[in-house]
């Protein structure tokens, strides 16, 4: 099936490597479709640019490679000048959620290392607040599932476990599993909800991500771009 968004999610990712990506810059690279088109972005625009890379999923790296950008390992004293990742929820404070692609950790690891993160998006991903079209995932240790099952369902939770097209449990580049959790109503405090899940033992990390992003690029099919950035101000 065609992705509706195709065009808006490119036209994200073309304006955030022309403005934000030059040569010598040590960039994370993020991981989902919408990251795939800055990948891809990067490589054209910079043919042969040997781009010092660190990427936040398998997928990613191989896409990276495929297109000739190099991707090493992280090392112990990294730190990045630019993220430029996607998201599956953005609030008008610019907190998201992130995860659809499955790489939530090493996602929001990468951007606690990163000077900048530029997050690409559609304008379906905007909503009012977080919750409110798309399940916060959660990478939790396979052991503990069935106990943080009961518990995120004792707190009012819609949980369900996310399977990989076998049917069998998805797992994360981490070796963990994923649960895909739906709040009765939008958070009013992703923050503290995110710590309140940190709390619950076994839970490794969530796609809540507040207030991580430097600035958003917001795509139209037609080619438009906008930019949000934290205070609140928008450029066309």
């Amino acid at each position: 099936m065609a992705d509706p968004w195709a065009g808006a999610k490119a036209a994200a990712a073309r304006h955030a490597v022309a403005t934000r990506v030059r040569p010598g810059l040590k960039i994370a690279l993020g991981t989902g479709s919408t990251a795939a088109c800055a990948v891809r972005a990067i490589a054209e625009r910079f043919p042969g640019e040997p781009f010092d890379c660190v990427s936040s999923s398998l997928a990613t790296e191989e896409l990276a490679r495929s297109l000739g950008l190099a991707v090493r390992e992280l090392g112990a004293d990294d730190r990045f000048d630019l993220m430029l990742d996607g998201a599956d929820e953005v609030s008008p404070a610019l907190d998201l959620t992130k995860g659809g692609g499955g790489a939530l950790f090493r996602e929001k690891f990468l951007a606690r290392l990163s000077r900048e993160t530029v997050i690409l998006v559609d304008p379906s991903k905007l909503v009012k607040a977080l919750g409110e079209r798309a399940p916060i995932p959660v990478e939790v240790v396979p052991f503990a599932r069935p106990v943080l099952v009961r518990e995120l369902r004792g707190l009012d939770y819609e949980v369900r476990l996310r399977l990989n097209p076998g049917g069998q449990p998805f797992r994360t580049d981490n070796g963990n599993e994923l649960l895909d959790l739906s709040p009765k109503r939008p958070l009013p405090d992703p923050k503290a909800t995110d710590r309140d899940l940190h709390a619950l033992p076994g839970v490794v990390e969530t796609g809540l991500f507040p207030g991580l992003a430097s600035r958003v690029v917001i795509g139209e099919n037609d080619g438009r771009v906008a930019e949000r950035l934290p205070s609140g101000g928008a450029r066309a």
